[in-house]
């Protein structure tokens, strides 16, 4: 052969024979026969963009070329009379099994999707109730993380005494933002630790922690230095990802209530 098998390379031809035999239009053709089998279009196409990760039309000579004959070969192989035998092996049948189920549940869940899309009131509702759930108040803080209760203390002895905060994160913090002074920049509270967001939020602006915190990497002195409103993003500039949530969620009670009547 010109090209080494793979596993994975036979699970998608399994994929795409599947495809081919349910979901294939009428137009799809023959483009190659192996041993009186044909290997139409819609197999190649399929084949194709799941081994160039790109559609099938943007594929130049040589790759369909290429693909056209890996495909020849997987042909080749299922085609020999030791393949009908080998296709009444238990393991052998559970793979063809799995992966026309896998193809077809699939199919089914893409048809789904598409014949229920989100719609604009949906999206709002979504969009609303992330924008609720979104926190109020953005951070500016700085950090020095070390190993111990002691070692934090100390630190806060050294800035009580006028320490320079940013020279003391430079040469004493272990985290990786120690090169900038401890600067952690712009973030909202859920987006670190509880403990350290918790403390982060009953400071002043300006003011740093009169008491080390703990959090899982180590103890922490924080400087908070400035806090702002929390702008959520425009509706439009989330659209996409909202309309996503919305259909998967849509998806799941589909997939829910089938479960709650299968063998009902």
């Amino acid at each position: 052969m010109n090209n080494p098998i793979r596993a994975r390379q036979l699970g998608v031809l399994a994929a795409a024979l599947i495809a081919s035999v349910y979901f294939s239009p009428a137009f799809a053709e023959a483009v190659a026969t192996v041993n009186g089998v044909d290997i139409d279009s819609s197999t190649l196409n399929l084949y194709l963009e799941s081994r160039l990760q790109k559609p099938a039309g943007d594929a130049s000579d040589a790759e369909r070329a290429t693909v056209l004959q890996e495909l020849t070969d997987i042909y080749l192989l299922t085609t020999q009379p030791q393949a009908k035998e080998l296709a009444t092996d238990d393991r052998v049948k559970a793979q063809i099994e799995l992966g026309y189920r896998g193809a077809l549940a699939q199919a089914v869940a893409t048809s789904y999707l598409a014949n229920n899309p989100a719609t604009d009131d949906e999206i709002l509702a979504e969009y609303a109730a992330q924008v609720e759930l979104s926190p109020s108040q953005q951070f500016k803080a700085r950090h020095i993380l070390v190993e111990t209760q002691s070692a934090a203390t100390a630190l806060i002895d050294e800035l009580d005494n006028g320490a320079d905060f940013a020279e003391l994160a430079t040469a004493n913090s272990t985290g990786p933002s120690a090169p900038n002074g401890g600067d952690l920049g712009w973030f909202a509270p859920n987006q670190m630790v509880q403990s350290f967001s918790d403390a982060v939020v009953v400071l002043e602006d300006g003011a740093y922690t009169p008491q080390p915190v703990q959090t899982e990497f180590g103890w922490h002195v924080i400087l908070r230095e400035d806090s702002r409103a929390n702008e959520p993003p425009t509706l439009e500039s989330v659209r996409d990802v909202i309309k996503q949530r919305v259909e998967q969620e849509s998806f799941q009670r589909y997939l829910e209530g089938l479960r709650q009547t299968q063998g009902s």
